[in-house]
């Protein structure tokens, strides 16, 4: 297992090796980072957006550019001002050709250059053109990049020279802009070149349409009247309002008619207003009137049969008939003023009969009309819209009036502070590199050595001391080890086969506890951790195995599984796992303040567990694979019968004696070599267990060995 206290021990012994590095490193990174020479960065920034919407002619609506430029079209206008063309035109205008620091032609070649140009392993300058030679430089310097969730394209060029470094970022970006307004004008100049070709040759056959419209209606008399309808169909429109006309002349007429009769019948002749406004009928009605008026006179003077009165009489009857004359008259005027009418209802209605037929005729010639005219208005608003684009064009073609669809909104100054080095985090993580690497070196070797066996052979043999035996300072004394005693031969007791021997418990030094326990205990499976039997035969005061535990958890990871007990306060425990009514998460506890977990046996008691072996194996082999230590107490007074499935799982038997002397322990360490296939060992109290039962053991040799 990882021991802190000695590895921390071998970085203290071999501290030189990491001081020495990261003192050099300090020095060195410091010297570098002030011999380097300085480079400045200089940074102008773009903001992408389109501007053609406020150059756009008048009564033109801006075009929708909400998705011009999404992350791909930032992109792209990253790669352009990246572009070849681009970078030699910056060139040019930034002066770069000449510049030592930029173009490898600018001043006389080394005689290592000469000689590699003349063995073929590398150019001339001379073979290349100037801007040729810069381009790569020019590209290493250059860093074009967008900001992250924004339109906005930052520039940063790189140089010596601070205010090199400067200008080339604004020299950069206005190249771009002028290379953008450039594409744009190129644009508008070949749309304008295309539309004036195409423009003529359209006015030409706008007007070809147009007179084959012209001669079409001139032929078949299709000319439009009023309201921009055909003259057929006006004339037709009023043919059929004279013949409206003309029947309701008829009806009218026909209808006074035959009033004025039934009048004359009944004798109400004078109340038709067209009998009694004639002037004729009110002169005789007025004579009659004074005719009546004679006779009404003459009548109180002359009798009846007075010639006078005869004589009135008489022009009285010939006014009444001159009466009836004139209403007769009447009639027969609206009875000829009904025929004629009548008549030109008939004229009228053959008349409006041609020109039916006319109208249908006409019909079809005016949907071939239609029909050129639509062909001759689309070749119109094909030549409007030519039209329009081409002084679009031409208004674009102009000096600034294409603007570039990016604006500089930041400007490249002078930079005050280098960019490369930064001195403060290069020597920083220069040394904190180097103090790491050193560090890593020194704690991976001591693991690598320390990865043998605690009983590492060495030419001179192993080095033995007894447990116990050190001096003042915790040293443990080192020498060629005498001669090992036999297991069967341990402080003067019956080993029984030498399998019986002896550990000394001394909860202050929890490693040669666990040493020596490992010394005791046959090697586990492959993946599993060893499983000791733990029988309690200590007695009154004596420690148990939950002080063996105890002092084993505080180097390594250990659990308990306590059967030695049936009481366990109701709490659940190893029973109800092998039950199926917890889980582990549910059993292992820990006390506060302690790092050993254990495990109780239950509500059900310790011989529900015991009863039930196939499962405690299974339960036994999971805490094999999980802890560094398994250790199951039980009673000493145990049958073998019960302790069967635990004891052939163990790798070791222990038996917790309290002292040497104790022949209860003795006879459970007999009867406990007999069910385990390992090692038995006495577990001694270290204040009670004499000076002569110490058991030697074997001391793991240090690191460096």
């Amino acid at each position: 297992m990882l021991d802190l206290s000695a590895l921390w021990a071998a970085i203290k012994r071999r501290k030189a090796w990491i001081v020495v590095p990261t003192l050099a490193a300090l020095g060195l990174s410091f010297l570098a980072v002030n011999v380097v020479t300085p480079r400045y960065t200089g940074e102008a920034r773009l903001l992408l957006e389109s501007r053609s919407g406020f150059y756009a002619l008048p009564g033109q609506s801006a075009p929708d550019t909400s998705g011009q430029f999404d992350a791909e079209a930032v992109q792209s206008q990253v790669q352009v001002i990246m572009s070849r063309d681009l970078a030699r035109e910056a060139i040019k205008r930034i002066g770069l050709v000449g510049n030592p620091e930029f173009d490898s032609g600018a001043g006389a070649l080394g005689a290592l250059r000469k000689v590699a140009v003349m063995i073929g392993l590398g150019t001339h300058p001379a073979d290349r053109s100037p801007e040729e030679r810069v381009l790569e430089k020019y590209f290493d310097r250059l860093l074009v990049y967008p900001v992250a969730r924004s339109r906005i394209v930052a520039i940063e060029f790189t140089s010596q020279d601070r205010a090199l470094a400067a200008k080339a970022a604004n020299v950069i970006a206005e190249t771009y802009l002028e290379f953008q307004e450039a594409a744009k004008q190129d644009n508008a100049r070949s749309a304008s070149a295309w539309l004036s070709t195409t423009i003529e040759p359209l006015r030409k056959r706008v007007a070809e349409a147009d007179a084959r419209v012209e001669t079409f209606r001139a032929k078949h008399g299709l000319f439009a009247g009023p309201n921009n309808t055909s003259i057929t169909s006006q004339q037709l429109a009023d043919l059929s309002t004279q013949l409206s006309a003309a029947r309701s002349q008829q009806a009218e007429a026909q209808a006074k008619a035959g009033l004025i009769r039934d009048a004359i019948k009944r004798g109400r002749t004078f109340e038709i207003p067209d009998v009694a406004n004639n002037e004729l009928v009110r002169r005789l009605i007025e004579q009659r009137v004074t005719l009546r008026a004679q006779i009404a006179a003459e009548s109180r003077s002359l009798l009846p049969g007075h010639p006078r009165i005869k004589e009135l009489n008489a022009q009285l009857g010939d006014l009444e008939g001159q009466l009836r004359a004139a209403a007769e008259r009447a009639v027969r005027t609206l009875e000829n003023e009904a025929k004629i009418a009548g008549q030109r209802v008939e004229s009228f209605q053959a008349a409006l009969d041609g020109q039916k037929k006319s109208v249908a005729s006409a019909n079809d010639n005016e949907v071939q009309l239609r029909a050129l005219e639509l062909d001759a208005r689309t070749l119109r608003e094909q030549l409007e819209q030519y039209m329009q684009r081409y002084r679009e064009a031409a208004a674009r073609d102009t000096l600034n009036g294409a603007p570039a669809d990016a604006r500089i909104i930041s400007r490249a100054v002078e930079p005050t502070d280098p960019s490369f080095p930064k001195k403060l985090p290069i020597v920083l993580v220069s040394t904190l590199a180097t103090f790491l690497i050193a560090l890593a070196t020194i704690v991976t070797r001591e693991l690598l050595n320390g990865q043998a066996r605690p009983l590492p052979p060495t030419p001179q043999g192993p080095r033995w001391v007894s447990v116990g035996e050190e001096d003042e300072e915790g040293r443990r004394p080192e020498g060629p080890a005498p001669e090992r005693p036999r297991r069967d031969a341990v402080a003067g007791l019956l080993t029984h086969a030498g399998r019986l021997g002896q550990i000394r418990l001394d909860p202050e030094k929890p490693e040669a506890v666990l040493v020596a326990l490992s010394e005791r205990t046959d090697e586990p499976p492959p993946g599993l951790a060893p499983l000791a039997l733990v029988l309690d035969a200590g007695g009154e005061g004596a420690a148990g195995p939950r002080d063996l535990a105890e002092a084993l958890s505080q180097r390594c990871r250990c659990i308990l599984l306590d059967l030695a007990r049936d009481d366990d306060h109701g709490e659940p425990g190893f029973s109800e796992l092998l039950a199926g009514e917890a889980l582990f998460s549910d059993i292992i506890m820990r006390q506060a303040g302690s790092r050993l977990h254990s495990i109780g046996p239950g509500r059900a008691g310790r011989e529900a567990v015991f009863a039930a072996p196939d499962l405690v194996d299974v339960a036994l082999e999971a805490l094999c694979e999980t802890y560094d230590w398994v250790l199951v107490a039980a009673a000493s007074n145990d049958e073998g019968a019960m302790l069967e499935p635990v004891a052939r799982r163990a790798q070791g038997g222990l038996v917790m004696s309290g002292q040497a002397g104790n022949g209860h322990a003795l006879e459970a360490g007999y009867r406990l070599s007999e069910l385990v296939k390992g090692p038995v060992s006495l577990v001694l109290d270290a204040e009670r267990a004499p000076a002569m039962a110490r058991m030697p053991r074997v001391e793991e040799e240090p690191a460096e060995a």
